[in-house]
């Protein structure tokens, strides 16, 4: 099996593969407090509670943009699982073509999306990430990436109002049936919604008319409110909430000799029998 591991500022997803099939998955909160004992002994849980056994794990491959927890979460791998996990940098090949200025800047889960999404839904293509921030990743007619743009993510921008608007409190993030809101939460809440929704529609609609090919563009929205968004935004045209974790599915299979190679590593093996007392 293949556990994928895709390290994000709010959260961590981990998904678990047998073959191309996603078995399984589960997120925790991205903490650098957390130990790799901690963190061990929550992912031998959420395997118990699949029904699976991490001894079964053959392999595993991370994507970060957060290195304050890389040193644990290698740790917790390296030591309850037992193998040494593939980290995607820029000496991993992703297969993809890569026209920014300069392509060492582009974060690696905006690259494994690409990788992703072009193999799931062809090219040209939108990707949109809602989460702590939310990113709009472009790829062209030939399936190169070209860039995108960069938003702070709702929930961000709803935190920053309440901290610095002292008279603002935190809110629900729905959406008001009215965009005229009657009341101060309501009045918020609206403005949340609908401005992330009109950022979307324009941010779109001006990204298509510079993309050769783009009017007619796939736009496929992931991340942690990407389902919620798309109800609001018919510019949306599918949403894949594990399509990071099948980036870094694909990005494995093309990079398999290079773990292949590394020298297997000594693990704490917990039974089987262990294993289900968890």
């Amino acid at each position: 099996m293949l556990l994928a591991i895709d390290v994000g500022n709010t959260n961590t997803v981990f998904g678990i593969y047998r073959g191309k099939e996603l078995v399984g998955s589960f997120r925790l909160s991205t903490t650098a407090q957390r130990t790799s004992d901690e963190l061990g002994m929550q992912i031998h849980m959420y395997y118990s509670f699949l029904r699976l056994h991490t001894r079964d794990t053959d392999a595993v491959i991370i994507a970060s943009v957060v290195p304050p927890v890389m040193y644990t979460i290698i740790n917790a791998i390296r030591k309850y699982i037992g193998v040494q996990p593939l980290i995607v940098n820029k000496d991993i090949d992703t297969g993809l073509v890569n026209k920014y200025d300069n392509p060492k800047e582009v974060g690696v889960d905006r690259l494994v999306n690409a990788v992703s999404a072009v193999r799931r839904y062809g090219a040209p293509l939108i990707i949109i990430d809602i989460g702590t921030a939310m990113t709009f990743d472009v790829i062209d007619k030939e399936g190169a990436y070209l860039g995108g743009a960069i938003f702070p993510g709702i929930k961000v921008a709803m935190e920053a109002l309440f901290q610095k608007a002292s008279k603002l409190p935190r809110v629900d993030i729905v959406r008001p049936e009215k965009a005229i809101g009657t009341n101060t939460v309501m009045s918020m809440q609206s403005g949340a919604v609908r401005g992330y929704v009109g950022a979307i529609h324009g941010t779109v609609h001006e990204m298509k008319a510079e993309l050769d090919g783009g009017e007619n563009c796939r736009v496929v929205a992931t991340g942690g409110m990407g389902r919620m968004m798309a109800e609001y935004c018919d510019v949306i045209t599918d949403v894949d909430p594990d399509l990071t974790l099948e980036g870094l599915r694909i990005i494995y299979e093309n990079n398999k000799e290079k773990f292949d190679a590394q020298p297997k590593i000594g693990a704490l093996r917990v039974s089987a029998e262990e294993e289900g007392v968890l």
